[in-house]
């Protein structure tokens, strides 16, 4: 067997990229319940640098899990020789199993009520469509898949213009797939459709059809990593320099240079804009070649171990998070019924939040407790190579 195949063993990169978005991503989650700041942190007129970047940053993650999703998909479907029938019938399955946790566990990690009369879809959410989605795309051939996923990803905002009461009866669907919002639906049951799958579902599909240069020697993907990271960037930078498509959130001078800058990376985030791929899709596969590249003994493990169970990490840090600030709020004597709250947990005056370097002081401590038990769970997930319920975590 020619173990040095990238399609018969994992490749450390991506684990380690993947492990390094969950990390931010738990950063942004950490502010979410600790900072004292009760505004949107991209909001230029109250924001600071630090802050805004602290939120900018985080953008990375969840282009960064639907295209690994992707790849990985198209490299398991490889490894493991799977047919059309088996490979799709495993991302459906999946992808129910992924909408079923969001609308269950994950919800009761942000809001502590098992209440299903307010749900929310969020990451995990469109992970769990795009991959029930690329199941049915996975019968094309590959080019049509390649056409589907960039046409979706480069168009889709030619559509911003459309609200959901534009289709009448049909408003739900278009809030779901485009245009973010709240669903009534039997009188007392509500929706709020936070990441619509347009275009997460076309991010995917590239991942997959992506995959092949995986496969490639590595100083050939290499080059495929980086170049096509700069041209991403670059043609992020001129539609973003000419303010006529991409996003509909348009860049304007501000009070200074620094603030200038800002609002010139202030893309939109819900839905995705064609810019705001093109600019974190661009730097996660620069990263990528980064990561193949250099050696960073220091921190690559620790990578390594969250990247390798990374629905593990999501669900217990939700947990963790969102029970220290129970637990400090009660010990500090203030009110708590916030902290059990059926829509999304906001700290509602700024007595009960902290300062930035106490947020992160605060996700730092929680990357040292998630570490031993992600480790343990993946040495265990290692050692049941052949348990399901392990695959899916």
């Amino acid at each position: 067997m020619n173990t040095k195949n990238p399609s018969l063993q994992r490749l450390p990169s991506i684990d380690m990229m993947r492990g390094l978005v969950i990390v931010l991503m738990a950063l942004d989650h950490t502010r979410d319940f600790f900072s004292n700041a009760l505004f949107d942190p991209t909001d230029l007129s109250k924001t600071f640098p630090a802050l805004f970047m602290t939120r900018w940053i985080t953008h990375l993650c969840a282009p960064t899990f639907v295209f690994l999703a992707g790849i990985s998909a198209f490299l398991a479907k490889i490894r493991h020789q799977q047919t059309h029938y088996q490979f799709a019938s495993h991302l459906l399955s999946r992808g129910i199993w992924l909408v079923i946790l969001e609308l269950t566990v994950v919800r009761l990690g942000w809001t502590f009520v098992w209440d299903m009369h307010q749900l929310l879809g969020q990451v995990i959410w469109a992970l769990g469509w795009s991959m029930i989605s690329l199941a049915a795309l996975s019968f094309l051939p590959r080019s049509a898949i390649l056409i589907f996923a960039l046409g979706m990803i480069g168009s889709h905002n030619l559509s911003d213009h459309l609200q959901p009461n534009d289709f009448g009866p049909w408003a739900w669907l278009w809030t779901i797939l485009h245009t973010p919002g709240h669903i009534t639906f039997l009188t007392d049951f509500s929706f709020f459709a936070l990441y619509p799958l347009i275009p997460w579902i076309g991010v995917m599909a590239a991942g997959y059809c992506f995959g092949d240069v995986l496969l490639l020697p590595k100083h050939q993907r290499q080059h495929w990593l980086l170049y096509l990271g700069l041209a991403c960037l670059l043609m992020f930078i001129f539609l973003r320099s000419l303010n006529l498509y991409g996003d509909a959130q348009l860049w304007t001078p501000q009070k200074n240079w620094l603030f200038t800058c800002l609002a010139f990376l202030n893309v939109t985030k819900y839905p995705p804009s064609l810019q705001y791929l093109l600019v974190t899709l661009g730097i996660m596969l620069i990263g990528l070649n980064y990561l193949e590249s250099k050696q960073l003994p220091l921190i690559s493990h620790p990578l390594i171990i969250f990247g390798k169970v990374p629905m593990f990490f999501y669900l217990i840090h939700l947990f963790m998070i969102h029970g220290a600030m129970l637990i400090i709020t009660w010990w500090r004597g203030f009110p708590i019924d916030w902290l059990f709250d059926r829509s999304f947990p906001s700290v509602p005056i700024a007595d009960y939040g902290y300062s930035l370097p106490v947020v992160y002081a605060f996700w730092l401590c929680l990357l040292l407790m998630l570490y031993p038990l992600c480790r343990g769970f993946a040495h265990l997930k290692h050692k049941s190579p052949n348990n399901v319920w392990m695959k899916y975590l």
